[in-house]
């Protein structure tokens, strides 16, 4: 008996250290993976958040305005967001109705950070809501959550599995390719627009004029 021990016991080291092999070559790999999906997933929902605000604007004041702090034709704000609900909320693909409040709540309270951080960093701000109901102290307020709970549902449960699929047809080549040029104009853009941010009528209001 104590001999058949032993050797079950050398087996099942043997299969762990096969089965911890396995496991690190498939998280290398998916590290790797995880690089070009989630950075251009990032652009992906930063220039369809740009394109909701174009057109918001659009609507509104009859105008083309270019939003955002950048140059770009993206807002990182969304990008950010976005990856953030696919991080946290992928699994709950199946329940939209949590989707909704979670991504209204997780999205409400990035956007009254970054709010403040952008205030903070240059004295502006991007967007004010102290006309609309139920704000707080301007940056965040009942319809933009709404808005955002909408959003986060339409992008876990519909878009990501669309955009999985465009995905998969870029080779990879391609796709590292893709991020690489990207994220040069992206930093680029940033470094410029830390001395001198996009500003102006319909996009920025100086904190003077309002009361934080």
């Amino acid at each position: 008996m104590p001999q058949g021990r032993l050797t079950d016991s050398s087996g099942d080291k043997g299969i762990n250290a096969s089965f911890l092999g396995i496991l690190s070559g498939m998280t290398r790999k998916k590290t790797f993976h995880q690089f070009d999906y989630y950075v251009l997933l990032f652009f992906a929902m930063a220039f369809i958040g740009w394109i909701w605000e174009v057109l918001l604007f659009l609507s509104t004041e009859h105008a083309f305005i270019n939003r955002g702090v950048y140059r770009g034709p993206y807002l990182p704000i969304y990008g950010v967001g976005g990856l953030l609900l696919c991080f946290l909320l992928r699994s709950f693909q199946k329940k939209p109705l949590g989707v909704f409040i979670l991504s209204a709540l997780l999205c409400s309270v990035l956007e009254y950070f970054t709010s403040w951080f952008l205030e903070f960093l240059w004295g502006i701000r991007w967007w004010d809501y102290s006309g609309h109901v139920l704000n707080l102290n301007g940056r965040i307020c009942l319809a933009g959550a709404v808005t955002f709970g909408l959003g986060g549902t339409a992008l876990i449960c519909l878009l990501l599995p669309f955009y999985e699929k465009q995905y998969q047809r870029i080779s990879p080549k391609w796709r590292i390719i893709l991020c690489i040029v990207l994220l040069i104009l992206f930093i680029a853009d940033a470094t410029y627009c830390a001395v001198g941010p996009n500003t102006g009528q319909g996009i920025s209001e100086e904190i003077g004029q309002e009361a934080a």
